[in-house]
């Protein structure tokens, strides 16, 4: 079994994290060629001190909770933080990116790590269960969907009970190597699926520039959503 870990923290770690990478920076340079090149000339016409300050609004997104859904809003940002701060922070991770990238990251103490390992998963069920119960949130949902936070969900329990013994009903080197694997699995799907936004927020808040449409095309765009009847 330690064999099989030493792979999965090797080589296909190492596949894994240049499939990510690769990927997010093809996503980074097409989205650059768009703002550039096809659509270089609307820059200019753009606030970037007010999409600066939106774009920070939304690291602490309080003033963004809509009435009705604080608790489902909130329960997203929590999401965020725990799955963005463990994955870089845990102290065994930073080992990882020390040996791969030879940089060290500051570590969060194990009682944080923990908190924040459970408050994901916690999280994660909670945002599972409010797509399959809620009729409005159930509707909008694809199977991608739920296969992305089941597959978030995955690193984050088997990590927390590989790493607690006295919790964990399974021998510690096959949780472990669940672990690693579904921890890979996850890199390798971020560039194709909704995940991309960890590189693309930044690009959403230029929506102006992207949807900005050239005189008389709204009245196209509502006749084609509603019929020859449509005005704008």
């Amino acid at each position: 079994m330690d064999d099989w870990i030493d792979i999965a923290r090797g080589p296909l770690f190492t596949v894994g994290f240049l499939v990510m990478i690769l990927g997010l920076g093809r996503l980074v340079l097409l989205q650059l060629h768009a703002l550039l090149v096809k659509k270089g000339r609307r820059l200019k016409q753009v606030s970037w001190r007010r999409i600066a300050l939106d774009s920070l609004s939304w690291a602490v997104p309080l003033r963004h909770l809509v009435r009705g859904t604080i608790f489902i809003s909130a329960t997203s940002i929590f999401f965020h933080v725990g799955a963005i701060l463990v994955p870089l922070f845990c102290q065994n991770h930073i080992v990882l990116w020390e040996e791969f990238l030879g940089i060290g990251l500051p570590g969060l103490g194990r009682g944080v790590a923990d908190a924040l390992t459970l408050s994901t998963i916690g999280c994660c069920l909670l945002l599972l269960g409010y797509r399959l119960v809620i009729k409005r949130a159930r509707d909008l949902s694809r199977t991608s969907d739920y296969v992305i936070l089941i597959m978030v969900l995955l690193p984050f329990l088997s990590g927390y009970l590989a790493s607690h013994p006295a919790v964990n009903p399974l021998p510690w080197g096959g949780m472990m190597l669940a672990h690693v694997l579904s921890a890979e699995a996850l890199m390798i799907v971020i560039p194709f699926t909704k995940l991309s936004h960890v590189v693309l927020f930044a690009f959403d808040r230029l929506s102006e520039v992207h949807w900005q449409l050239r005189p008389g095309a709204g009245e196209k765009v509502a006749e084609a959503l509603f019929g020859e009847e449509a005005r704008v």
